[in-house]
C-alpha cells in the first residue's frame, strides 16, 4: 500500500487499533478520523488524526475536503465505525434504541459513502470496505435492532458496488463474528473467549481488500466466523 491515502473511521477502536497499525505497517498514509482521537495514539510519520463525528452529510463532506486539500485523493475508506444495543425482542424495543442503531451502524456509512464516492470516481478508482457483522446474515434474538441496521449496512455497500462498477471502484463489506476487543472482554466477562474472531486477522483482510491484488472482489459480505460457524 506504499504511496496510498487511506480514510479510516473510528481508527482508535479496539479494532481501529488494529487496521490502522496494519495499514501503516504496509507503507499507506493512515488519516484516522474519529471524534476523541489524537496524534499521539500511534507513533508513526505516516499517520495523521483528524477528530471529527460523521453525523450529516455535512460533517462528512468537511472530513473529506479536509483529505483532498493535503493529499486530493483518497485511495481507500475503511469505515469501522458502529454501535451495539441488545436485551430486547422486537416487541420490546423502542423507537430511540432502533433510530439509534440505524444511525450508528448505516446513516455514517451513508454519509461518508456519498462524500467519499465522487472523490474516487474523479481519480478513476478506489477501494471501500466496511465492517458489520455476522448477525447481519445470522441475527439473534433480542439483538433485533443490531441486526436489522447491519442487514440494512450490506445492502448499501452491495448497492455502492453495482453503482461504481463502471468507475474502478469496489466495495465490500466484512461481517465477524465476535471480535476479541477489550469492549466485548468487557461486556461478556464469562464468554468463551476462545471463539471469539482476532481484529488482527480482520485487520490482515481489510489492508488485503484495500490493495490491488483485491480489484475484481466487489460487491462481496465477506464471513469472518472463526470457530463461531
Amino acid at each position: 500500500m506504499t504511496g496510498k491515502i487511506a480514510l479510516v473511521t473510528g481508527a482508535n477502536g479496539g479494532l481501529g487499533v488494529h487496521v490502522t497499525q496494519a495499514m501503516l505497517n504496509a507503507g499507506a498514509t493512515v488519516v484516522g478520523l474519529a471524534p476523541k482521537i489524537q496524534q499521539s495514539n500511534f507513533v508513526h510519520p505516516g499517520f495523521i488524526a483528524l477528530p471529527a463525528a460523521i453525523t450529516n452529510l455535512d460533517a462528512a463532506k468537511k472530513a473529506v475536503e479536509s483529505v483532498i486539500a493535503r493529499w486530493e485523493r483518497i485511495d481507500v475508506l475503511a469505515h469501522l465505525v458502529g454501535g451495539f444495543s441488545g436485551g430486547q425482542t422486537i416487541a420490546e424495543t423502542d423507537d430511540t434504541t432502533w433510530q439509534r442503531m440505524f444511525a450508528m451502524n448505516v446513516d455514517n456509512a451513508f454519509h461518508l459513502f456519498r462524500a467519499v464516492i465522487p472523490v474516487m470516481r474523479k481519480a478513476g478508482g478506489g477501494r471501500i470496505i466496511a465492517v458489520g457483522s455476522r448477525q447481519a446474515e445470522f441475527p439473534s434474538p433480542t439483538v433485533g435492532a443490531y441486526s436489522a441496521s447491519k442487514a440494512a449496512l450490506v445492502s448499501l455497500v452491495k448497492t455502492v458496488a453495482l453503482e461504481n462498477k463502471d468507475a474502478g471502484i469496489t466495495a465490500n463489506v466484512i461481517l465477524p463474528a465476535t471480535m476479541d476487543t477489550p469492549a466485548n472482554r468487557a461486556a461478556m466477562p464469562g464468554a468463551d473467549m476462545s471463539q471469539w474472531v482476532q481484529p488482527s486477522t480482520v485487520a490482515s483482510l481489510i489492508v488485503w481488500l484495500a490493495g490491488d491484488a483485491s480489484k475484481d472482489i466487489t460487491g462481496a459480505a465477506i464471513p469472518v466466523y472463526g470457530r463461531a460457524i
